[in-house]
């Protein structure tokens, strides 16, 4: 088992703290692995493996048995079985009606220690709020960072060729399971598909009762084929007309809703850098991972450019920073993170950097003093632009600090 550590470093603020540890993200991206990772790390703090109760609620055992009572019951047994303070790992926890009432009295009751996962919008509903009232931190789980990726590919970063490492992740993307089986010789792309497709059926077409499984993937297959550019629902309202669809809006809207509490899609809002304000139209789009666009629509090279978006966004997100497309009167700023009251500017040369285009010039208007970078795939033209760091994207994803 890879260890993921930026996951454990995060968790290991919680232990013992009296909060619900929820690890959330897309199918697939390792959260059930994060949690076993989570049980490992208990065992080594000293905690007796006795004390602590893992459930895989998504398990044919509990097939015809999932309601709250049953499973509270099930747990309190576990828990009479050893003294000291138990620790408590639910996984899939959505799989349960009512489960935030069976982990408010985990906690209330038993007093335990509790950390669980889920793939989609139940762990993200209102009802969270009602019966864990704060008691709750989120924990969002991506897929595998380039660091992790070379980690799980078995290469040492020094001594591994970066163009053509970060190429393959770019296109095989980071599905965690799907990364070690392709070592293996099995088909990425059809491995993801499966993981798509799923979502969709599960998570998405029969919870929400979509009538027209065509007009949804036509929707979804417009924002695949856009990631990275700015558009609206109008925007889509309108290409699907072209193809003789006429389309209610606020359908698009629920489907690109769905999307999101499904952990498909990211959605980038604009920031107004001026006005200090949120915009609320023409924002972007980012898939969960990239390799959702190749698998879906076949791999192309005209992609690249967003993809590469696509990967620093993640990045961007994996490291804590709330990350926003940034407006400055006509100029845009690709990405403006924020976090902990401090901001980083970030734009990708697509080609390489000229100190008189649109990248340098863009954030050279920008008057503050926080750090601003030009990210480009180009070593040649790595270096310092008054105050403008311009990295190199492989190493700038390997940095441990930006």
């Amino acid at each position: 088992m890879i260890i993921r550590n930026a996951y454990i470093e995060k968790t290991k603020k919680y232990v013992d703290v009296p909060l619900v540890k929820i690890l959330v993200g897309v199918r697939r991206s390792g959260k059930s692995t994060i949690l076993e990772m989570i049980s490992q790390m208990l065992e080594e703090s000293g905690v007796p493996k006795s004390n602590i109760i893992k459930i895989r609620l998504d398990d044919v055992l509990f097939v015809g048995s999932l309601d709250a009572k049953t499973i509270y019951l099930k747990i309190q047994e576990d828990c009479s079985r050893s003294e000291g303070k138990k620790y408590i790992l639910l996984d899939e926890v959505q799989e349960v009606e009512g489960w935030e009432k069976m982990v408010n009295s985990l906690i209330e009751s038993l007093h335990a220690d509790v950390y669980v996962t889920g793939s989609n919008s139940k762990l993200m509903s209102s009802e969270i709020s009602t019966y864990l009232s704060g008691r709750y931190v989120t924990i969002s789980v991506y897929t595998l960072s380039f660091s992790e990726y070379l980690a799980f590919k078995e290469r040492i970063p020094e001594n591994s060729d970066l163009d053509y490492e970060f190429s393959l992740y770019l296109r095989e993307g980071g599905f965690p399971g799907i990364v070690l089986a392709q070592r293996k010789g099995v088909d990425g792309y059809s491995a993801v598909l499966d993981i798509y497709q799923s979502v969709v059926l599960s998570d998405i077409v029969k919870r929400y009762e979509i009538r027209s499984l065509d007009l949804f993937n036509r929707v979804t297959r417009f924002i695949f084929d856009n990631v990275g550019k700015t558009f609206s629902a109008n925007a889509i309202k309108n290409f699907l007309k072209s193809e003789g669809r006429n389309v209610n809006p606020e359908t698009i809207y629920n489907y690109i809703s769905y999307l999101e509490k499904s952990f498909v899609i990211y959605r980038c809002q604009r920031f107004d850098l001026q006005g200090k304000a949120l915009l609320k139209t023409q924002e972007k789009y980012f898939l969960s991972d990239p390799s959702l666009k190749y698998a879906l629509m076949g791999f192309s090279p005209r992609s690249i450019a967003a993809m590469m978006e696509n990967v620093l966004y993640l990045e961007m997100r994996r490291r804590g920073y709330e990350v926003y497309v940034g407006k400055l009167g006509n100029k845009e700023i690709d990405f403006v993170g924020i976090k902990d009251g401090k901001r980083i500017y970030i734009q990708l040369a697509r080609e390489k950097p000229s100190f008189s285009n649109r990248e340098s010039d863009n954030l050279k208007a920008i008057q503050d003093n926080y750090r601003k970078y030009i990210v480009t795939m180009d070593r040649m033209y790595v270096g310092d632009d008054e105050g403008i760091d311009v990295v190199y994207l492989p190493e700038f994803l390997l940095r441990k600090e930006w």
